[in-house]
């Protein structure tokens, strides 16, 4: 089979699409034969080496996590899933490789495709949509009326943070491009900040939550930020940050490390058409590599990059 793989950390001249083994699923883990494969942040982090505590030293290494596809085999003791089902799921950070015609991935990180979603839409959705869930929901234990603010509200997780906060019953303001405010709007944002303008002391003990989402903000900014009780939420990990988190429970690390109550929460919530990840591009497996690194110069696009391995 094909797989995006590379030998060492570093740059993206590292990475290459080569010809390997098909994986068999080991006990507890399923070989899913993937339809769709979308490009996340945490990518490139780990390809570049960022990441390391977390995603080992063995070489040769797969690049991709988000996928969705078909099930082809299973393992010992793999109880939910059977050969042809539709999925979608995450590849681990130590093993990744869904940038691939195959994957192995646990059971336990993998949940069925809801059937009114394309298998491009079901691979945007378990990085973002998990980091967005257990952020919010299982961290924040966000409710009704609250107020949220979500850095970078058009990226990824962000655009995934409006939605469920939405969802919720939440009142969302949002910082973008100044060019991005009208999409901002039609997501749900209430009130949409230009990023290069934005003034922490208008906005006082104004938020419930904030996800900063961009890692934007410090977590003396985020204090000065919340209400009474309110909690920050961090997918940037800096050491700073890391630091910080370990000391105040009202400041929070988000890793996107799907549970069941995220899977079932992303998969109901696509199922009734109120979380969608904007796809921008699909490519196939042989001209993922160059898009991949066309995103990693430019940032995010208007929307997800979705590698598409199999018709």
């Amino acid at each position: 089979m094909k797989r995006i793989q590379y030998f060492k950390y570093g740059n993206p001249e590292e990475l290459s699409l080569a010809d390997v083994d098909q994986p068999k699923p080991g006990r507890g883990q399923i070989l899913v034969r993937v339809k769709a494969a979308s490009v996340n942040p945490m990518d490139w982090k780990i390809r570049r080496g960022e990441m390391k505590m977390l995603s080992g030293s063995r070489f040769p290494r797969g690049l991709g996590h988000d996928f969705s596809g078909v099930v082809d085999a299973v393992g010992p003791d793999v109880e939910r899933f059977k050969v042809g089902d539709e999925v979608f799921g995450a590849a681990s950070i130590r093993h990744a490789g869904a940038f691939a015609e195959y994957v192995v991935a646990d059971e336990k990180n993998i949940a069925p495709k809801p059937t009114n979603i394309t298998f491009e839409q079901a691979a945007t959705l378990t990085v973002v949509g998990s980091a967005a869930w257990i952020g919010l929901i299982a961290k924040a234990k966000l409710s009704a009326g609250q107020s949220v603010l979500v850095t970078g509200c058009l990226g990824g997780v962000g655009r995934s943070a409006v939605q469920i906060a939405r969802m919720q019953g939440a009142i969302v303001t949002g910082s973008c491009r100044a060019s991005g405010r009208a999409e901002a709007q039609a997501l749900g944002v209430s009130e949409v900040i230009d990023y290069n303008a934005f003034e922490i002391g208008a906005y006082r003990r104004r938020f419930d939550v904030i996800f900063d989402t961009a890692g934007a903000l410090s977590l003396r900014q985020c204090g000065a930020m919340l209400r009474k009780g309110g909690r920050s939420l961090h997918i940037v990990p800096t050491p700073a940050k890391m630091i910080g988190c370990l000391f105040s429970p009202r400041h929070h690390i988000v890793i996107a490390n799907p549970t069941p109550e995220s899977f079932a929460g992303i998969s109901e919530a696509a199922a009734q058409d109120r979380l969608a990840p904007v796809i921008g591009r699909v490519v196939p497996l042989s001209e993922a590599i160059p898009a991949i690194i066309a995103l990693e110069k430019t940032g995010n696009p208007k929307g997800k990059l979705v590698i598409a391995p199999m018709a």
